[in-house]
């Protein structure tokens, strides 16, 4: 398993928002918003439940982004 450039801070890239163009927040990968333990659960067992088919086989980790702007939310696939 590889590690996620987001979350570690190696890679930084602007996702823009598919309603209004402005750049988003990266508020971090997803399966740490599935209830208050997730944060701290491990990460293999985290995505065999987090509903993206195949991140865990392909090395993905899932980022969720939020715009400010207009308050639209969208997933980013990152791959490690």
């Amino acid at each position: 398993m590889g590690i996620c450039p987001f979350c570690n801070g190696l890679q930084t890239e602007k996702v823009f928002c598919s309603n209004c163009s402005r750049a988003m927040e990266d508020l971090g990968k997803i399966s740490d918003y599935f209830d208050d333990y997730s944060p701290y659960m491990e990460t293999e067992l985290l995505r065999l439940e987090d509903g993206y088919s195949n991140n865990f086989l392909n090395n993905e980790c899932v980022h969720l982004f939020h715009c400010y702007q207009c308050g639209n939310e969208q997933t980013k696939r990152i791959k490690e």
